[in-house]
């Protein structure tokens, strides 16, 4: 994977991502870390930044963040090589500095095939998402809807920048009526215009002083009926 991750790290900082066997700095973890006895601080920090408070605001954001730095990762390989790298939860490391986002590192970024990137993210999140439903009660629907939605916010992204076929594909068999994220929105995709996505949920961000509703946004969609 060596080789597809530098060329990721042309596409843009939020899909760049340090591997190999020395971490690019202190302080890393695995993510089953975060998960467990470092999540509640995790998210009392994400809601000191936001301005929330350490609840299920603060919950969500947190969740939406990493689940749009593992899909545009993964997305982004697919897109320029056809595989993706393992992105199980012991697979990847985290920390997260005094200033800027969550930062990841993969140790041992082993190859698979691009079909397995649902299976492989989503299996990540399972874990995240068990802890944040325990503790801060966020809706399993909100949940999968912000694992969507960053699933969509990261192939747009991408697409303006490289041919996205295959990732174009992924999005679409995860999103469709049995995929793994089925029921979660609207997706369309056309050549040239790019992509659309309506959620059936909402990430609670406008509940965050000054934050507003989403562009994917269910509460848009029904504010202008």
């Amino acid at each position: 994977m060596d080789d597809v991750l530098r060329r990721l790290a042309a596409v843009g900082p939020f899909f760049t991502v340090p591997y190999g066997q020395e971490p690019p700095g202190p302080g890393f973890r695995p993510l089953t870390a975060l998960y467990g006895g470092h999540l509640a601080p995790y998210v009392a920090e994400v809601g000191r930044r936001i301005g929330s408070g350490p609840g299920r605001v603060a919950a969500s954001t947190a969740q939406f963040g990493i689940a749009s730095r593992l899909w545009s990762i993964g997305l982004g390989c697919a897109a320029l090589a056809g595989r993706v790298p393992d992105l199980a939860a012991d697979r990847v490391w985290w920390r997260l500095p005094d200033e800027g986002s969550l930062q990841l590192w993969l140790p041992e970024p082993a190859a698979r095939p691009a079909e397995g990137l649902g299976e492989s993210v989503l299996g990540n999140l399972a874990l995240l998402e068990t802890g944040l439903r325990e503790r801060y009660g966020v809706s399993p629907t909100v949940l999968r809807g912000n694992a969507a939605s960053g699933l969509v916010g990261a192939l747009r992204v991408l697409i303006d920048r490289v041919p996205g076929g295959a990732a174009v594909d992924l999005a679409r068999a995860l999103l469709a009526e049995d995929g793994a994220l089925a029921g979660t929105g609207t997706f369309i995709h056309e050549e040239g215009l790019g992509v659309a996505f309506v959620r059936r949920s909402c990430c609670l961000y406008y509940r965050v002083p000054g934050g507003g509703l989403c562009g994917d946004c269910v509460l848009r969609t029904r504010r202008s009926t």
